[in-house]
């Protein structure tokens, strides 16, 4: 049984991060698990994410974030700050999540996908946008 859609294709904050995710080498978008993922050989971001509970219970849904691969040496300072969140499955594969329901800088969304590109794009597409 497929997933069920959690998202809106109007949603303002999913078309500014569809416009910068896009704009990476090769990228494109498909659904994953009933959410907008962003792919080039490997997913390098994903629009949506929750929190699984610590005991049993609904999951916290962060419907406006994005999910994105970090560096492990990055990881310990993202997590002291109160907007990112550690996201049920992926979590301890190394990804973080982000809110971006409150204030965020769109610099700061773009470098985290860009780094989240990095540590997962094949070495060619990272040299091509090393080029640009």
């Amino acid at each position: 049984m497929p997933h069920p859609l959690m998202f809106r294709d109007d949603d303002p904050v999913l078309g500014r991060v569809r416009t910068v995710a896009l704009s990476f080498p090769e990228a494109y978008e498909k659904v994953s698990h009933g959410r907008p993922a962003f792919f080039v050989a490997n997913m390098f971001v994903m629009y949506g994410g929750s929190v699984k509970p610590e005991t049993r219970g609904e999951y916290l849904q962060y419907p406006q974030s994005i999910i994105v691969k970090v560096d492990e040496s990055d990881r310990r300072a993202l997590r002291q700050d109160a907007r990112f969140f550690v996201p049920a499955y992926l979590g301890p594969s190394g990804w973080l999540g982000l809110d971006l329901t409150g204030e965020y800088d769109w610099g700061e969304v773009r470098e985290l996908i860009d780094a989240s590109f990095r540590l997962t794009a094949p070495n060619k597409l990272v040299k091509q946008l090393d080029e640009v």
